[in-house]
């Protein structure tokens, strides 16, 4: 199954339950992929003690998934794509819907 998740939160337990789902999907033989929009292109930045967010997401990367940042987002709060959140479009989130079998969003 293709999954795509919207993340456009920027509370640390959300976002890394976000990545966790993510995480258990890859695991379970899916495709995933991960569009952060509005606050959520702010998740390298939400670690806590409970909750590590980058862990979680190079994990991601790591077993496969893609993950995508909006530009567009990432300028308004002054910020730049990442090696691991690259600089995307809303082409790029508008081709994640049209390919997944299922969206959620966190």
């Amino acid at each position: 199954m293709k999954i795509g998740i919207v993340i456009y939160s920027n509370d640390s337990e959300t976002v890394w339950n976000a990545f966790r789902f993510g995480n258990f999907a890859l695991k379970e033989g899916d495709e995933v992929k991960v569009f952060l929009l509005a606050n959520g292109v702010e998740c390298e930045s939400l670690d806590m003690d409970k909750f590590k967010v980058t862990e979680e997401m190079q994990t991601l990367v790591d077993n496969g998934g893609e993950m995508f940042a909006c530009g567009m987002c990432l300028k308004i709060r002054q910020s730049e794509g990442s090696e691991v959140c690259p600089l995307s479009t809303m082409k790029d989130l508008h081709e994640i819907v049209k390919e997944s079998d299922k969206i959620v969003t966190f």
